[in-house]
């Protein structure tokens, strides 16, 4: 028969005599296959980049060093200095001379003609003459100049653009002219019972003078140029670019026109006082 060789217990191996082949661990072969090949690709990438350098070294020497090689960007220069020679002239800078026109030596060149003078402006705020204010107190009437036979008047309080009959209308039509209130470079307007001429709600009324700045600059206009010869119209002070006009025959206060309606009805001759 025969013989048993069934193999002992492993769970013991060494008590029962038996121990693991360790002659030959598995997988070895394809481990020093794969060794082999990994060696081998880094052996041909060497040889590859040794060749890609000694071809870019050759064609680099036989071109010979560039511009931009001499001069590296961050390096203090040590490069002979250049030769060039400064221009002549004050503190080494060059001096450019206008070249000559051509023609005989000598010779005066033209002058440019005299551009001609622009008309004086007639803008508001800008007259071509601005009447002065008298250094003293002045009794005046004032006349419109597209009504030439009416006059300011002082009529329930307002001021109205009437004509003159008897005594009673001359006194109402005479005011006491003043430097301005607010500014004594422009003009202030009294009556005869020491009211003053002042514009509320772009209105011009008599009022008695409350002593306020507003009151003040309310009474206060200062003379501009005019259209029509011998007249002036009368800017308010604290409102710039208003003036005053007659509309319906009542003084008010308006903006700034260009039409010729406006000119004329804001356009006023500060003459003699009727009464």
């Amino acid at each position: 028969m025969p013989e048993d060789k069934s193999r002992p217990s492993q769970e013991q191996p060494w008590e029962n005599g038996w121990a693991p082949d360790t002659s030959r661990a598995p997988g070895t072969r394809r481990l020093w296959l794969a060794g082999g090949m990994a060696l081998a690709t880094i052996i041909a990438c060497i040889t590859a980049i040794a060749v890609t350098d000694r071809a870019s070294d050759g064609k680099s020497a036989s071109a010979g060093p560039s511009a931009d090689d001499t001069t590296v960007p961050g390096l203090i220069s040590f490069a002979t200095p250049s030769q060039t020679t400064p221009p002549k002239g004050k503190s080494g800078l060059s001096t450019e001379r206008p070249a000559k026109a051509p023609g005989r030596t000598g010779a005066a060149s033209p002058k440019p003609a005299p551009e001609p003078s622009k008309p004086p402006s007639h803008e508001a705020g800008s007259p071509s003459a601005t009447p002065k204010p008298p250094s003293g107190d002045t009794w005046r009437s004032i006349r419109s100049v597209n009504y030439p036979d009416r006059y300011w008047q002082v009529s329930d309080g307002y001021v109205a653009l009437n004509r003159v009959g008897g005594s009673t209308s001359r006194q109402d039509s005479t005011f006491r002219q003043v430097k301005g209130l607010a500014n004594g470079s422009c003009l202030s307007f009294a009556t005869d019972d020491g009211q003053y001429l002042r514009h509320r709600s772009f209105v011009l009324r008599a009022e008695r003078n409350d002593g306020s700045a507003l009151f003040a600059q309310d009474a206060t206009f200062c003379p501009r140029g005019s259209y029509h010869s011998g007249a002036a119209m009368l800017e308010s002070v604290n409102y710039p670019g208003y003036f005053l006009r007659h509309k319906n025959f009542v003084i008010r206060m308006e903006r700034y026109d260009h039409s010729s309606l406006y000119q004329a009805d804001s356009s006023f001759r500060l003459v003699d006082g009727l009464a």
